[in-house]
């Protein structure tokens, strides 16, 4: 507060605050007989408040971020809770909460080209991706610096010791995600307060960048990302992009974690047509090690699977389409099919097999009084011999409306 005034007019200038609300519907149809469960089917309401201030002027220049996050039921029954887009009791028979939330501040401090933030974070980074496939975004708690001095490099370092997953107003400690058959054992900490990641990515050209990262989950597991990606032109409304992505995954004395993860996927671009192939594949001893409720930085990483089992080996094949050739922007289409197989069942069983088909239709109002609006329908079905049977289809209305 006793910063002068003329110090604070950056702090106040380049501060903005937009409320986003998002209408969220989705069933999971469960398929597979004698399932506890026929289906999961729920209706809410969410909203986001951020804001996010500027920076004090000075060597060290000061400020602070800001979110409120409120999810309000609008629908669901106790036979058909799970859909994760509402917090749910936990004893039987559970029944989705009326409304849930959580508030989360974040201070910063920027000296030159450099952010040191502290608090409430949202990574999107190869080694942790919060999630936002829900209602509500994931959270975590911690420490991050992130550096630019040097042209076209990019670097980062932090500690996180708390995660709020999309469908809780708890912050908890971590662990690592072990469903399906990832086949990863546990000892006798199933949880970790400390999550240390640091790493780079540079632009060595307009067309190519690498990066790599590390990330580890303390007494559970460590992990080394490598990334290469390269645009190259092929003439006019032509291109071929190609992400190559390798993950090194082990233990850290607290678990059996043993896993490469290995991925390709490429893409040509006509006009408004996108084609894309790629191939996934895992081996050692487990499958493929990430926080529980995020995200991760496989490239079969889909709406219901990941495709990261032990030993799993899978293929996709993807279409996109920007009707904005066709006169109508803001609509855009994608459909895609993964194919998994050589999941390691156990002794004596079967490889795992397992498919999922996705198709994304969305739309966002251009101009006019709705100006913003983004509708969205999700569908995508699975079937496996590993896990459910699944369809599934999610329909998301969204809108930001700027506050400052």
């Amino acid at each position: 507060m006793c910063v002068s005034t003329p110090a604070l007019a950056d702090f106040i200038s380049d501060s903005k605050a937009n409320l986003d609300t998002r209408n969220f519907y989705m069933n999971r149809d469960f398929r597979q007989s004698g399932a506890a469960q026929s289906k999961a089917e729920e209706w809410a309401q969410g909203f986001m408040l951020r804001f996010e201030s500027g920076y004090t002027d000075g060597p060290i220049g000061v400020g602070f971020d800001a979110i409120g996050l409120l999810g309000v039921k609008l629908d669901s029954s106790p036979d058909r809770v799970g859909t994760a887009i509402l917090k749910s009791d936990r004893e039987a028979p559970r029944r989705a909460q009326d409304e849930y939330g959580e508030a989360g501040f974040t201070a910063k401090l920027r000296a030159s080209k450099s952010t040191l933030k502290l608090g409430t974070l949202q990574p999107v980074l190869p080694m942790l991706m919060r999630n936002d496939s829900r209602l509500l975004p994931q959270t975590f708690r911690g420490a991050w610096l992130n550096s630019n001095e040097i042209k076209d490099l990019s670097l980062d370092l932090g500690r996180l010791d708390r995660v709020n997953q999309r469908d809780s107003s708890d912050n908890e400690e971590m662990t690592v995600f072990n469903g399906g058959r990832r086949n990863i054992v546990l000892g006798s900490a199933k949880t970790s307060d400390e999550f240390l990641f640091g790493g780079g990515r540079y632009q060595w050209t307009p067309e190519l960048s690498s990066s790599y990262y590390y990330g580890g989950l303390d007494g559970i597991y460590k992990q080394h990302l490598v990334n290469l990606v390269h645009q190259l032109p092929l003439g006019e409304g032509q291109s071929f992009k190609s992400d190559i992505r390798f993950a090194r995954s082990i233990d850290d004395g607290g678990s059996n974690v043993d896993n490469d993860a290995f991925g390709a996927l490429f893409t040509y671009r006509l006009g408004a047509n996108g084609f894309s192939a790629g191939y996934q594949s895992m081996s050692g001893d487990t499958g493929f090690a990430y926080i529980t409720g995020s995200d991760n930085a496989l490239i079969n990483l889909l709406q219901i699977n990941d495709f990261g089992n032990q030993n799993e080996r899978s293929w996709q094949l993807r279409y996109d389409f920007d009707f904005a050739t066709l006169g109508v922007p803001g609509l855009t289409f994608f459909t895609r099919y993964v194919n998994g197989d050589n999941v390691d069942r156990g002794p004596g069983l079967s490889e795992g097999k397992t498919w999922e088909r996705n198709t994304d239709i969305a739309y966002l109002v251009q101009s006019g009084p709705l100006k913003n609006v983004g509708i969205k329908w999700r569908n995508a079905s699975t079937r496996s011999n590993i896990g459910s049977d699944l369809d599934e289809n999610r329909f998301i209305v969204s809108y930001t409306l700027p506050i400052w």
